[in-house]
Parts: C-alpha cells; structure tokens; sequence
C-alpha cells in the first residue's frame, strides 16, 4: 500500500493540486486510492471525490482526539492499494502560532506516515536547500521522507535537484513544471467548489499527466509503501436495522460543507440518510424524521432559494412541528428571516429564527472554539464542552444566545446559537465523527420524533 501525506512550508504551494494529480494517477495505475485532508476543510476534500468518485475525509487533532482519528484512518484506507493525506498550511502550522497541536505535523505523527514536501523553487536557488533541511530537521524523528518540486521547470530540476539532495539527506523524487490553466481560483471562503470548475477533469488531467513524466513513481512507491490494510479488518458492528429514523440531510450547490465521517457516524448510530436538495424540490422527503442542513454557500442562491416557496415552507412546518434539526453556519441563515446576496439585495428564507443575514464584509469569529451550555437541548448538556470551528463572512442580526463559544487561546468568547430539545442551530459546524454523542443524541430525538408522528 503506498500511503504518505502531501504537505508544505506554506499555503499556496500546491497541495491540492498535486494531490488531485496523483489521485487520478494512482486509480489510473488500479490502485484503488482512497484520500484525507487535515483540518476541518470542507473544500479540498470535494475536489478528491470530483477524481475518485468516492468520499475524501477529514482528520481534525482539534475536533477530534488521537484514538479517534486512527480508527477513522484506518477505517476508511482499508481495502485501498493507495492513501493520500493532503496536509494544511505550513507543515508545523498548528492550533497557535508556537505549538503543533493540529498541524500537518501533528497528524503525520499521529497516523505514523510518511510526508512528501510539496516546494516551489521560483525566486531560490541554494537557499531552498536550506528551507528543505530545516523542515527535515526542526523536529525528531522526522517524518519527512521525499519532495517535489512544483511548478518548477525541468532545467532547475535538472541541474538544482541533485543538489537539493545532496544537501538536505531527503530524496527529491521529482518535479511539476508550470500548467498554463490548471489552477484552481478562489473566492471569499477559499476555492470555489469542484462542481463550479467546468473543465476540472481536463485540468486535473494535465497534472496527472506531467507527474507521470516528471516524478519518479517507483522511487515513491519503494519509500512510502506500506503493509496493506484488509477491509475486513475495519467493517464496524452492525446496527440494528429495525425502526430506524430518517434523517433528511440538504445537500446542492448551496448546501455542501458536509464531513462524509459525521454522515457515517449518524448511520453509525442508528438512523438511515436521505439526501434532498433546498433548491431543487418541492418538500423534505416524507419519511423524515429529523433534518441536517449543512454550511455551503447559501449567499451565492439566494434568489433561487427566495423562489423556491413551496420547500422554504415544508422546513418551516417540519421544524414548528417538533422535528429534531441541525443546522449549521449556512443552513443556519436559511432558518432565518432573509438572507441578503453579494449585491446586498434581500432574499426571504425559511423565517424558522429571527435573524436576517448580510454580508459582514470580512472574516467573523474566525477558527476553532469551544461550545458549551448552561442548560440541557437536543445535543449538548449543560457543563459539557465540544469543540466546534467558524468560517463566515456572513453575519446574522440575531446569532441565538442559547450556548457560550470560547476561543481555546484567549480568554475571548460569545453567545451564540439557537438550542432546545429538537434544535441545533447556530454558525459554529460541528464534528460528530469526533462527538459521536452528539449523532447519538440527534438519532434519539429523531427515532422519538418518528414514533409520535406514527400515533398521528
């Protein structure tokens, strides 16, 4: 099994690219791949299902601890001839500015893989041998085993590469020359999503093929092959099937910012999912009994959610109804009164919650935090902490002041969120893989629902 990890000194080096790249090389090749992204990222992980037509997942060491996140791993690479982790920003980025806690690092260590260094030469020369070096040697062991240079031409590789390897001890396996049109763009909450890139493939096709031509795949294989994982090694215990909740889960272009894992952890504990669409149908499936509706890009569908009247009221009568719901970030500002688009025109949502939603014109209450609450709802007790992230430039008028968000490095924190017996609803998103509680509370609540709503 060939499993490393892709990362960097730094963002905007190339990772997801790369990663794609060697995504569609390796199935190329039948190896079956499978892929993880660090982080609580929801994007790079669409542009790995977009090549292997299965589920990427997330290893988070924030929102979830080090036993959880190896039974995740090996749950989900087992069976596969392949496993690509895309790492995050710079490769000892962590949680703070002076510790690793959550960083590429911090994972790599974690999962005990070996890391490909993703470097750009441009504007370098021997000093990059330097850059390589101190990555390698800043902490022990290191797990740093290989590197590529990107966007690099093939004379510096040529005559720098040898060099590089010289210096720094790490074998330089290769290298991507410049792809006229084969970068991904990116907007106010990082790259647009791999379903707005219409000539992805081809563009992923491209950087498939001059990693073929430029890097040396046996060398890789030789220095990051592993013992294979048997899938049967890792199938969970069944659950019992009988009298199982549905839970309708909103997923299209407006609503996508979904952890495949947490899916799989609110099956994991008894219900089954059903996927409906906030644009496109008429109603929440019939058998529902409980909602999640996910963060996306609900500012960017504004109108056509506006529009679509007849879905906006279902949601509003299945939520007054009783029916357990989630909803996070995006989904969050669809229960709301109205939702104004990038031009500042004013949309009418769902009119669940009070608050009406604009553009806040930057980041707001950016990154990890801590939830807790002062009294019992639906998924949180009062006394108990989960940590939760937030990543919005939207804001609300009226953000729930049912629950207390606290930053883990400061002494900063804030009201937030909407919370009762059938209701979560706030910006924070949530990690039920790491909180399976949270799934297991929600599936509850859902399973009751179900049964008052057959005595009807």
């Amino acid at each position: 099994m060939l499993k490393l990890m892709f990362a960097a000194a730094a963002s905007d080096s190339g990772k997801t690219s790369v990663t794609c790249g060697m995504l569609s090389l390796l199935s190329e090749m039948g190896m079956d791949p499978c892929a993880f992204k660090c982080g609580p990222d929801y994007i790079d992980p669409m542009f790995h299902r977009s090549v292997l037509g299965v589920d990427s997942h997330n290893i988070d060491l924030f929102m979830c601890d080090k036993a959880r996140a190896k039974e995740m791993f090996r749950r989900y690479s087992a069976g596969h001839g392949a496993c690509i982790v895309e790492g995050v920003m710079g490769y000892y980025d962590g949680l703070s500015g002076s510790n690793i806690r959550a960083s590429a690092c911090d994972v790599a260590e974690t999962l005990d893989i070996p890391v490909v260094l993703i470097v750009r030469p441009k504007g370098t020369a021997l000093t990059l041998a330097a850059v390589i070096r101190g990555l390698a040697e800043f902490r022990k062991p290191t797990h740093i085993k290989g590197v590529i240079l990107n966007d690099c031409p093939e004379m510096i590789y040529r005559q720098f590469g040898p060099v590089y390897e010289k210096q720094t001890g790490i074998p330089v396996l290769g290298y991507i020359p410049h792809i006229e049109g084969a970068s991904f763009k990116s907007r106010h909450l990082g790259l647009y999503t791999a379903g707005e890139i219409k000539d992805l493939t081809e563009r992923i096709g491209k950087i498939k093929d001059a990693i073929k031509q430029g890097v040396d795949m046996d060398r890789l294989m030789k220095i990051c092959g592993s013992e294979d994982i048997p899938a049967e090694a890792c199938r969970t215990a069944p659950v019992d099937v009988s009298d199982r909740p549905v839970i309708a889960v909103a997923r299209d272009e407006a609503f996508n910012f979904i952890y495949e894992e947490s899916i799989d952890t609110i099956r994991d504990a008894g219900a089954d999912i059903s996927y409906f669409s906030p644009l496109h149908d008429g109603s929440v499936p019939d058998e529902a009994s409980g909602i999640y509706i996910p963060g996306g890009y609900p500012e960017l569908y504004a109108e056509e959610l506006e529009n679509n009247a007849a879905m906006r009221e279902s949601i509003r009568e299945a939520v007054l109804s009783g029916m357990p719901v989630i909803a996070e970030c995006g989904g969050f500002l669809y229960l709301g009164k109205s939702l104004a688009d990038r031009e500042g025109v004013r949309y009418e949502m769902a009119g669940v919650l009070p608050g009406d939603a604009e553009n806040g014109g930057r980041l707001v209450r950016f990154g990890y935090a801590e939830l807790s609450a002062d009294k019992d709802s639906m998924l949180i007790k009062a006394g108990e902490r989960y940590p939760v992230h937030e990543f919005h430039y939207w804001d609300s008028t009226d953000n729930g002041s049912d629950l207390t968000a606290a930053k883990t490095l400061s002494a900063r924190k804030w009201s937030c969120g909407f919370a009762s017996e059938t209701m979560y609803a706030g910006f924070p998103h949530l990690y039920m893989a790491g909180s399976p509680v949270m799934a297991e509370r929600f599936v509850h609540a859902a399973h009751e629902f179900a049964g008052r709503k057959g005595n009807r």
